[in-house]
């Protein structure tokens, strides 16, 4: 089957299982939201949304948090993974924005990627689901599935995210980015999967 093929059913199977697919990280604005994706570095959602209630009510905009000590941050964060490392990026990102922003969350990707702790992926996300702008944002579940079905060759998470921009159309990256990460944890693990129980693997050659 072509990959060309395979996206569009793909598609259709994802738009069943979850048409309206929620953010996973709580958030209120673009600043909240950045400030949660670059905690999930290497922590689950579900621990981050564990953490930004506290780290929020101390400051949820940029003057607030650039004001913060790390030690500050850091006491609010601290079960999330390499807490110590995003600590110091969120209140220099902070610091960041208020000198070189005005206060505000750049609507820019290469602005964006000059922010500390933010990576392409990181800035990818925040164009996509704070300002609905198009970017396909892939992880290593996303980058996995891709390979895993053919729709990439998987050498590296770049080459992912030209495949499956190529794919499916830019009105719908946003989305897709969202349901491949729900259908991932679902029906698509990367240990202990059974292939002819998933609505993907079971057809896809």
């Amino acid at each position: 089957m072509k990959r060309a093929d395979k996206a569009k059913r793909i598609g259709t199977i994802l738009d069943e299982l979850y048409p309206l697919p929620p953010i996973p990280l709580a958030h209120e604005d673009p600043f909240t939201l950045l400030v949660a994706v670059v905690l999930s570095a290497q922590t689950t959602d579900v621990q981050v949304n564990k953490v930004t209630p506290a780290l929020f009510a101390k400051a949820k905009t940029p003057r607030a948090m650039a004001k913060l000590s790390v030690t500050e941050i850091l006491d609010a964060i601290r079960s999330c993974g390499l807490a110590p490392g995003k600590a110091k990026n969120i209140k220099r990102l902070a610091e960041m924005l208020v000198e070189e922003h005005g206060g505000k969350v750049p609507e820019d990707m290469t602005a964006l990627e000059k922010l500390p702790g933010v990576g392409h992926k990181t800035a990818s996300v925040v164009m996509a689901q704070a300002f609905g702008k198009p970017a396909f944002p892939v992880d290593t579940h996303i980058h996995r599935l891709a390979h895993r079905w053919g729709l990439s060759n998987g050498k590296s998470v770049e080459q992912t995210e030209r495949d499956l921009k190529k794919l499916f159309p830019e009105e719908e990256w946003g989305k897709r980015h969202l349901q491949l990460i729900y259908f991932g944890r679902e029906y698509c693990p990367a240990r202990g999967h059974e292939t002819s129980a998933c609505p993907v693997c079971s057809w896809i050659r």
